[in-house]
């Protein structure tokens, strides 16, 4: 009733229900129930009346009734009706047949059967929702086996073998119900009826099922489709035919097919789902089993073991039928020799045989794509596993897992994890087939069937030796891949510096040397392969000829039909003895790819005791630290911090000092709880907020950088903006918030992109917020403005712990802590400290030093008097003049009007420059073909592999058209010739054709082999070639994805499709050669067959086709963000956000798996037709052999047409399957084509125009209207620079964010062109030069210091030029030398992944000693002391005045005194010279824009 409360819904098997979307109009009370209605797409359902997406939300539902049946429960249903029926006709045929007086004992049992039907079918109707009752369930189990029995007796009565009256109207009833009760079988085994229970809203009237939650909520993710897929909801003849997917191949055959074109996955195939599942059965075992480790092969058969028995239903009946018709061949060549036991036996054989193989097509298809779905379950589980794992690495770990091992993982390990599915029934169904096998065989050779036992057993004894060394090849291929991906990634992660430094071509050769070692176990294992197939392709032929030799030695009669018989039944055996190989191998494969996975899974996390979470109101201490000891190395006999005692109050402001490497760093990790804490305690009390030293930016818009997970408040977002100093960047910004930055935040400078982090924190209006040197990227006014609206203004009221080495900026904090070597050596206010000296007082000294060098003196009325530092340059002073006259020809115009519109046009390039990742569309080229053919030994092996094959073929049926032809054809006829000379020409013809097979084998290995690895060479140098914008637009994880998948698909699989679709297509020729000479009016039906499988081919290849290339494009997120959240690991579980990227992961792997679905879904489509077709031409080719009359035709030769028919319709679909499969997989080739093909940078050298070994000998920099833009289509980003950097001269550049600072650098190094102008280094212009001749030359120590994995050698020498005492002396200059000696291992010290090891001031100190190794005679520094503290910098800035006193020096910084002693110093505005001048000259002019930055840094500590 409409006025009801609502009831709480059911709870029996809720969670089992398969859920569906439904909408059923709201009855009138006095009418009866409505059915529910078609499930309608989303869209269409009615606007007006609000929906209930989520169970929860409102109001409770009610559940409605009737429930609605799912259509397995009415088929169910149906089925039992069905048989009653039948059961009912049988007994109404006995009465009415019988002769009076009918025997009631002769009607008990009929009418017992038809009484129990009938009761089955009242519980059946009971079971509305959840599973069947069990005793319905083991009753449609044995009525099946029952049934299958006595039919098997009934046709041995009807071939006459069995002599006992038939008893026709049961054998018809029971023959009837066989394919119902084989339904009911089925659905007896999986037990749910498919009943779904709806809901419905008492308010709306509108019915929703109990789990459309999660769908919806799915649907929501995906606006551009809201359709789930139709598989799980189809009828029973959808699924049979696979008719479901046809909506989705028409649309795709109109038009290319996108993304949201492609339904969404059902609630359980989803990732979520399958992750959770996966999880917690690993998780229970390791409860359960505390002292033994999970497995994981263990957790994955729990989760999917439904699945797999319903794949194995499938498999057992599609095993038993294919034996059908081998075993009947003998009964239809005797036929045809005029033997013939029962009246129309020809068409009743006909019948059997046509039945079998349309049985076995459907049971084909559905078991393959229940495999592949499981295949997708498993790799979506085990993905989300692995990165769930990725987040929460300890640092130990994560040492000894780089994120190019973890990409290995996700991208190979998984991936064959998950395709072991295909083989995981083989385990069993070899056994079976054997079995089968031997009972074909002992009907037709007798006790010789003992021998073939013997023979099979020895074949697959062979293989264990063999799945050792498949084993071992495996390891070193796959620990060769793994040491090749993590130093790609590294390479392309810092491919800036290896260009800056000229370095690119070093690491390159290293990689292409790492390849080389892979590509040698990569051999071994293929041409090993080879090998293994050649004793596979030999095993059947072995068992043959022994059983074939033991029956003639025995004095066994063989016949033609005999004869066939067996070799059908060797065909037949001949798969999975040929496949064993492939099972041993894949077996040995995924063993190591899970004991991979599972040492992974069980490396040590984060402990979740790290730090104590305190409840807010029990405490007035945000953070208290008592006796800490932390060590980033446990083993370490040195701790990291030691003795930390640290308490702070709620709403402190904490300071944290000291020199670099003593520990500042490591004090908030402690608080964050990333470092190990070897004693003590940490407690926290409220959420913290994580600022990183060096900056970590997701990909994607600025607006979702700064929320962060957390909902949209505009007025809160707005005043974040303001208080990071953000608005008038996202003004001069063209889309604003929305701009897309690039991989890393490769297009934001430093300063934007350490204010978008600070902006992310504050947004989270945590309690505690932790900086680590959040100002050290900032100008001296961005800094000083977001010292006072952030850490003044917008936290006044929150804890703050700010790491920091500006010492200004420390009087304001209401206690500072000075660290030295991991202690907390003094804490306190900042005059107490001062007056304490030690270590605190030596800081504040080195600031005041700097300080001093901006004194010019000051009047009386505290204006700035002009004055001359000591290193005023005084030679060529007209010089200067001259100079400064041609900069005030263009550089003071510039008015505010220019500047906005200048930034405007500067920050355009930042625009949306990452872009969707490109695909092609429609065909592949069959230019991709050709050129591939033609990567190894120019096409030559092509024709080897093709005559092979061809060769392989003949003799195949050489050997088979022998033996048929050569034995008798009935028993009592003569044979044709000696058992001698029957066995040696077969033995001759059979083992020719198998080596034929390994010569074959051999060519494809060492064709795919050698085109794979000039695949390779050429791609990555094409990459390692591109220009630095390729990089700066382009996410790592889309270049990561074609060196590792497309190239294992390249290295592993192309070469052996196209040699499995030239192989297919020789052999199917073969069959229809066969099968034509027999019966010749095959043709009339081969060629309209053949056209419409191409037909159905291009249909088909048209979608498959942009599914797979969707495919690849999906790929690359998934591994783009693993990549991206292992680097941003500690922000994201700062700011507990570990659940919303495990959900984003789980979204893309969704993503990734909607075509992956289709893709598989559309393959089984395709060839169920193609099976079809063959299957009614066979037919008709039977029907055709009994129309003769008997002896019109040869017996044998009759009869091998049907042993190499029954193999038609799976011929048939394996050759349009081969060539789609190769069309799909070519793509990878293309793909890897595409980056053949990107632009690359000027040459590296010019032989004709190569600089003297000693230039530049004076360092002398002459910019001529120098214009600059970022691309052809993007506004100059600078305007016509002209002037001169005198030789030797330290020359100063300075402005504000955005002035045009580091693309000057970028155009001196010719990471981006001019467009108009020259740069002239000592009378050379650099264009005319080779960029290898122009990078070494010159110097930089960049922002980001940036270190590679491997040695401290190696990181300062990786062109190997120094001797071990130049580095030691570069060493001491750089003051290192000290910290390198104390290790064990000095030189040879680990560096490792992205120098994590190193504090970030010692990896700047390491960037020095490169330069001081280096030598040139212009050094650049790219803001070098910007994350240092103000003595290191100091002595930095000494260490560059003393060692390159005569060099050319250009220092980019936002620290005034790092450029206030320089000779010149340039201040840029908006892309053009505002000023150039000595910096004296320049602090004389009190309108400067100089002078101001030296007022805003000089006066900044007493403003705050």
């Amino acid at each position: 009733p409409p006025n009801a409360a609502p009831r709480p819904p059911p709870r029996g098997g809720r969670r089992r229900r398969r859920a569906r979307r439904a909408a059923r109009p709201r009855a009138p009370p006095p009418a009866p129930p409505r059915r529910a209605r078609p499930r309608l797409p989303l869209r269409l359902l009615p606007q007006a009346a609000p929906r209930r997406a989520l169970v929860g939300d409102g109001p409770p539902l009610a559940p409605s009734a009737p429930a609605a049946g799912g259509s397995w429960y009415r088929a169910a249903l149906a089925c039992c009706a069905y048989a009653l029926l039948a059961q009912l006709a049988a007994l109404t045929y006995e009465v009415a047949a019988a002769a009076p007086p009918v025997e009631a004992e002769a009607l008990l049992l009929p009418a017992v059967q038809a009484l129990a039907w009938a009761a089955l079918l009242a519980l059946a109707l009971r079971a509305r929702a959840g599973r069947f009752p069990a005793l319905v369930r083991v009753w449609w189990v044995l009525a099946f086996a029952l049934s299958v029995a006595i039919a098997f007796d009934d046709s041995r009565r009807l071939m006459g073998a069995d002599d006992r009256d038939a008893d026709y109207a049961h054998m018809v009833a029971n023959f009837a119900s066989l394919p119902a009760l084989g339904f009911l079988c089925l659905v007896g085994v999986m037990g749910s009826s498919g009943v779904d229970l709806e809901f419905s809203d008492d308010d709306t009237g509108v019915h929703e099922p109990l789990l459309l939650g999660g769908q919806r909520r799915g649907a929501e993710e995906e606006p551009g489709c809201l359709r789930v897929t139709p598989y799980g909801d189809a009828g029973i003849l959808s699924l049979a035919t696979l008719s479901w997917l046809s909506p989705l191949l028409s649309v795709g055959a109109k038009r290319p097919l996108e993304l949201a074109d492609i339904p969404l996955l059902a609630h359980k195939d989803r990732a979520k789902f399958c992750y959770k599942a996966m999880s917690s059965h690993y998780e229970r075992q390791r409860l359960e089993c505390p002292d033994k480790e999970p497995s994981l092969a263990w957790a994955i058969l729990k989760s999917f073991w439904r699945e797999a028995a319903i794949n194995g239903a499938f498999a057992a009946v599609n095993t038993v039928v294919s034996y059908v018709g081998p075993y009947l061949i003998s009964y239809f060549v005797d036929y045809l020799s005029g033997k013939i036991a029962f009246p129309h036996e020809g068409y009743i054989l006909a019948s059997v045989f046509f039945v079998s193989k349309l049985i076995e097509t459907l049971t084909a298809r559905q078991w393959y794509l229940g495999v592949d779905v499981m295949g997708i379950h498993v790799k979506s589980g085990l993905t989300a596993m692995v990165y769930r794992k990725g987040l929460r690495l300890s640092n130990a770990s994560k040492q000894s897992h780089t994120s190019g091992e973890i990409v290995n993982y996700m991208a190979v390990d998984v991936q064959r994890v998950g395709d072991y599915a295909w083989y995981f029934h083989d385990i069993w169904m070899l056994p079976l087939q054997i079995i089968l096998a031997l009972a074909i065989l002992y009907k037709n050779v007798g006790i010789a069937t003992v021998s073939t036992l013997i023979a099979t057993a020895l074949s697959i004894a062979a293989s264990v030796p063999v799945a050792k060394l498949q084993e071992h090849y495996q390891d070193k291929l796959m620990a060769a891949k793994d040491e090749r991906m993590r130093k790609t990634a590294e390479c392309l992660k810092s491919m800036r510096i290896l260009k800056l430094q000229a370095w690119e071509d070093r690491y390159r050769i290293m990689l292409e040397e790492m390849r080389n070692v892979e590509c040698r176990w990569l051999k071994w294992a293929l041409y090993s392969q080879a090998a293994v197939t050649f004793v596979f392709w030999s095993s059947p032929i072995f068992v043959s000829v022994i059983t074939f030799g033991t029956c003639i030695l025995l004095g066994g009669e063989l016949t033609a039909g005999g004869v066939l018989s067996a070799l059908a039944t060797f065909r037949i055996l001949q798969e999975p003895l040929r496949n064993f190989p492939d099972l041993i191998s894949m077996i040995a494969q995924t063993r190591v790819s899970l004991d991979r996975l599972s040492h992974f899974l069980r490396q040590e996390e984060l402990p979740d005791d790290a730090t104590i979470s305190v409840p807010q109101g029990s405490t007035d201490k945000a953070i208290d630290i008592k006796d800490g000891s932390f060590s980033w190395n446990p083993s370490c006999s040195t701790p990291t911090l030691s003795h930390i005692q640290l308490s702070v109050v709620r709403g402190m402001r904490v300071a944290v000092c000291g020199v670099i490497g003593s520990g500042k760093s490591s004090l908030l990790s402690s608080i964050l709880g990333e470092i190990p804490r070897l004693s003590g305690q940490v407690r926290v009390s409220g959420t913290a907020a994580y600022v990183s030293q060096t900056a970590w930016i997701q990909s994607g818009n600025i607006e979702e950088n700064v929320l962060f997970g957390t909902p949209m408040d505009r007025p809160r977002y707005k005043r974040v903006l303001e208080a990071c100093s953000l608005k008038k960047d996202l003004q001069l910004l063209q889309y604003g918030d929305q701009t897309i930055i690039g991989d890393r935040g490769i297009n934001l400078s430093g300063g934007q992109k350490q204010r978008v982090q600070l902006a992310r924190a504050l947004y989270q209006d945590a309690d505690i917020y932790l900086l680590d040197d959040p100002f050290s990227a900032v100008d001296a006014h961005t800094g000083s403005d977001l010292f006072k609206d952030y850490i003044l203004g917008a936290l006044a009221s929150k804890t703050v712990i700010y790491v920091t080495h500006q010492v200004e900026f420390l009087p304001a904090a209401d206690l500072i802590l000075v660290l030295k070597d991991g202690h907390i050596t003094q804490a306190g206010k900042y005059d107490d400290l001062l007056q304490a000296g030690t270590d605190f007082n030596a800081l504040v000294s080195a600031h005041n030093e700097a300080i001093e060098t901006m004194d010019f003196g000051e009047d009386s009325d505290g204006d700035i008097a002009p004055s001359v530092p000591n290193k005023r340059l005084t030679p060529s002073v007209s010089n200067i003049d001259n100079l400064k006259n041609k900069v005030s020809e263009n550089g003071k115009s510039s008015n505010t009007r220019g500047i906005k519109d200048k930034k405007k046009s500067e920050e355009r390039k930042k625009k949306r420059t990452v872009q969707e990742e490109e695909r092609e569309r429609g065909r592949v080229s069959l230019n991709v073909y050709l050129t591939y053919m033609g990567e190894a030994y120019k096409g030559s092996l092509i024709p080897l592999i093709v005559l092979a094959q061809t060769l392989f073929q003949v003799l195949q049926i050489a050997s088979n058209w022998w033996m048929a032809w050569a034995n008798p054809q009935t028993e009592g006829d003569a044979p044709k010739t000696s058992s001698v000379v029957l066995l040696v020409v077969y033995m001759c013809l059979a083992f020719g054709s198998s080596l034929f097979v390994f010569v074959r084998s051999l060519l494809v290995a060492t064709f795919g082999l050698a085109a794979a690895q000039k695949l390779f060479t050429k791609m990555l140098r094409c990459v390692f070639r591109a220009p630095m914008s390729f990089f700066d637009t382009t996410p790592s994880g889309r270049i990561l994805n074609r060196v590792s998948v497309d190239q294992s698909v390249v290295d592993l699989d192309i070469a052996f499709r196209l040699g499995g679709f030239a192989s297919t297509t020789i052999q199917l020729l073969g069959i229809v050669a066969v099968m034509s000479k027999v019966t010749w009016q095959v043709l009339f039906l081969i060629v309209p067959m053949a056209m419409a499988c191409m037909w159905m081919q291009r249909y088909y290849i048209a979608s498959s086709r942009e599914l797979t290339r969707i495919l690849s494009v999906q790929k690359s997120p998934v591994i783009h963000l693993f990549s991206e959240s292992i680097a941003g690991a500690a922000t994201i579980r700062g700011f507990g956000q570990e659940k919303r990227f495990m959900k984003r992961n789980l979204y893309l792997l969704d993503c990734f798996a909607r075509p992956l679905f289709s893709s598989l879904a559309a393959i089984e489509w395709l060839c169920l037709r193609m099976e079809l077709l063959s299957t009614f031409v066979f037919a008709f080719c039977m029907a055709i052999l009994v129309s003769f009359p008997p002896g019109t035709i040869e017996p044998s030769m009759a009869g091998l047409a049907v042993t190499y028919g029954l193999n038609l319709n799976a011929r048939m679909s394996r050759w349009i399957l081969s060539f789609c499969k190769l069309e799909n997989r070519i793509i990878s080739v293309e793909r890897i084509y595409q980056y053949c093909k990107i632009p690359s940078e000027a040459p590296l050298i010019i032989e004709n125009c190569r600089p003297p070994s000693s230039w530049p000998e004076n360092g002398n920099i002459e910019l001529i209207d120098l214009k600059v833009r970022y691309k052809d289509d993007l506004p100059f980003v600078l305007h016509g620079v002209s002037c001169i950097f005198p030789g030797g001269k330290k020359i100063g550049i300075v402005g504000r964010t955005g002035s045009g600072k580091s693309t000057l650098i970028q155009a001196l190094f010719r990471l981006i062109e001019p467009s108009g102008g020259k740069i002239i280094i000592d009378n050379i212009d650099v264009s005319a030069i080779g960029l290898h001749d122009l990078r070494s030359r010159l110097s930089i120590i960049p922002q980001d210091p940036t270190l590679f994995e491997g040695t401290i050698r190696m990181n300062l020498d990786p062109l190997e030029e120094r001797s071990d005492q130049e580095i030691w002396e570069a060493l001491e200059k750089c003051q290192l030398g000290e910290v390198i000696r104390s290790k064990e291992e000095k030189l040879d010290s680990p560096v490792l992944e992205n120098g994590d090891n190193w504090s970030v001031g010692q990896r700047q100190l390491i960037a020095l000693g490169r330069a001081l190794l280096k030598q040139a005679r212009i050094l650049v520094l790219d803001e070098a002391t910007a994350s240092v503290d103000t003595a290191t910098d100091n002595l930095i800035q000494k260490i560059i005045r003393s060692e390159f006193r005569d060099c050319t020096v250009c220092t980019i910084a936002h620290r005034i005194p790092t450029v206030i002693d320089s000779d010149l110093v340039m201040v840029l505005s908006d892309g053009k010279i505002a000023e150039f001048d000595t910096p004296q000259r320049l602090v004389e002019d009190k309108s400067s824009m100089f002078m101001q930055l030296v007022s805003e840094y000089s006066t900044r500590a007493s403003c705050i």
